[in-house]
């Protein structure tokens, strides 16, 4: 039965984004052009605060936007690593004190997410703390891995240490990327938009087929962790 109401929401949740990506191609509304107005607006004044902020909730995206922005001399490239890192920093701080000091909500978060607590543990004993440096780019852990070894007994300044330089290297590569081909990545955004006009559908089996495969791909992920320690 759960199993069954599970295949429901994804579907339900699929004819969703079908159905929101078809209205956007069809209608006068630009999400680029308006993210674009209102980044443009507020980040010579508000930016670093918002970049901070972004980071904390783990957003790329922000990052990205930091470096275009960077690019377009709307920003400092050095100031806008040094920020991003200290939102990633402090993310993760906050996710690893929950795992150290709030025992009510890591049972809670057992009960759903068990599997991937149990990835998470198993991949900090195979790699130890490089795997602070890892997690940041692993998709549905970044959460997971800070709070599964705040409920280790792991040196919380050691872990403090690893964890602001690695958020610190996470920042630097992403923005850097993002400032480098900042004139690149608004010329792709641009040809998307106009390609998404003419074949919408496409776009949607695309963005549909790319979520599949980014959730499919780290299931098979998490069920090699598994096995391969079940065999040991």
């Amino acid at each position: 039965m759960k199993k069954w109401f599970k295949i429901f929401i994804i579907a339900i949740l699929i004819a969703f984004i079908a159905y929101g990506l078809y209205v956007l191609t069809k209608s006068d509304f630009s999400l680029e052009n308006f993210i674009i107005k209102i980044w443009n607006k507020h980040v010579e004044t508000w930016g670093y605060l918002i970049l901070f902020c972004w980071s904390i909730l783990e957003g790329e995206i922000g990052l990205i936007l930091a470096g275009v922005a960077s690019h377009d001399g709307k920003m400092s490239v050095v100031l806008a690593i040094f920020v991003a890192g200290l939102g990633g920093f402090v993310g993760d701080q906050i996710y690893f004190y929950i795992g150290r000091y709030n025992k009510k909500y890591i049972q809670k978060k057992l009960r759903s997410q068990r599997r991937k607590f149990a990835v998470a543990h198993l991949l900090l004993q195979r790699f130890g703390w490089p795997i602070i440096f890892i997690q940041r780019y692993m998709y549905g852990f970044r959460t997971i891995i800070p709070m599964s070894i705040g409920i280790t007994r792991y040196s919380s300044k050691k872990f403090a240490i690893i964890n602001l330089l690695s958020a610190w290297v996470w920042a630097a590569i992403t923005i850097l990327l993002a400032w480098y081909f900042g004139g690149l990545i608004q010329e792709f955004l641009h040809w998307v938009k106009e390609w998404t006009k003419d074949y919408w559908y496409l776009a949607i089996i695309a963005v549909i087929g790319f979520l599949f495969l980014l959730a499919f791909g780290f299931k098979q992920l998490e069920k090699a962790i598994l096995k391969e320690k079940r065999r040991i």
